[in-house]
């Protein structure tokens, strides 16, 4: 944990010109989500977002392409790889207990998967802001996939859930992983477990950072409730829809600071 927040931070105080070879926008080709930059600007009066984020495929590992991912710090590569076998090892973990919790098979939720399941890191960087009561370092959302596995900085709060209309401050630990469940993981169990509004608040005197790595489904397996957790007595409250399209639909709606699973209930 300290190695990684070590490189992603050696990597973000980098001059600009240095982090633009990751660029995850390119002359003459289309808007890239992987890469160094932003987030995609759609319309003029979208919200935007007061940082810098780096975001690289984990899985399939196959997919991963190594061009956008940087060769410094030197270790950043190595660091990455093994951070990430290591989280794919809590994330069956975490699947496997919610699976017991609601007396379904074990593996149910490992099993949606497959080896064609998306994985990636988010790197966030949200450097000091003269002005924190006007913007926000990350827009209010719940995460998309089946679940995130966070690592915070240990300084510098910012974080944000919440609850019943409230905001509440995520306390900052070291050696601390917070897991958030995503929309996907929301739809299979049947809204038990829900997936957590949750936004970033700026900082006007220190930089925060904080790496996401998060963890979807299988692009063609239709999202709907897990048919064990689906009776008289408890309906299905969500929709059916195949991942591949929920994600598009995801992708759309935060833009505009909104949530997609919200047109999908019941």
């Amino acid at each position: 944990m300290d190695a990684m927040m070590s490189a992603s931070r050696e990597f973000f105080r980098q001059p600009s010109e240095e982090k633009k070879k990751c660029s995850n926008l390119v002359e003459g080709k289309p808007f890239e989500i992987e890469g160094y930059g932003n987030d995609k600007t759609v319309t003029q009066d979208q919200i935007l977002d007061w940082q810098d984020r780096l975001h690289l495929t984990l899985e399939p590992e196959d997919e991963r392409n190594f061009g956008k991912w940087p060769s410094y710090p030197e270790s950043f590569r190595d660091v990455l790889h093994e951070y990430a076998s290591r989280t794919k090892g809590i994330r069956d973990l975490i699947l496997r207990s919610i699976a017991n919790l609601l007396e379904l098979d074990e593996d149910y939720f490992v099993n949606q998967l497959s080896n064609k399941a998306t994985g990636f890191a988010r790197f966030n960087y949200y450097p000091p802001c003269p002005r924190p009561d006007l913007v926000l370092g990350l827009k209010s959302h719940s995460d998309g996939g089946l679940l995130t596995i966070l690592l915070v900085d240990e300084d510098v709060g910012g974080l944000q859930v919440q609850r019943d209309g409230k905001w509440y401050n995520v306390p900052t630990k070291p050696y601390t992983l917070v897991i958030n469940l995503g929309d996907c993981m929301e739809i299979m169990n049947n809204g038990i477990f829900r997936s957590p509004i949750h936004r970033v608040v700026t900082n006007a005197e220190k930089e925060r950072l904080s790496l996401a790595v998060s963890y979807r489904v299988d692009g063609e397996i239709v999202l709907e409730p897990a048919s064990g957790l689906v009776d008289d007595k408890r309906p299905s409250r969500y929709k059916k829809l195949k991942t591949k399209d929920f994600v598009v639909g995801l992708i759309e709606h935060f833009l505009q600071g909104k949530r997609f699973i919200e047109t999908l209930k019941i």
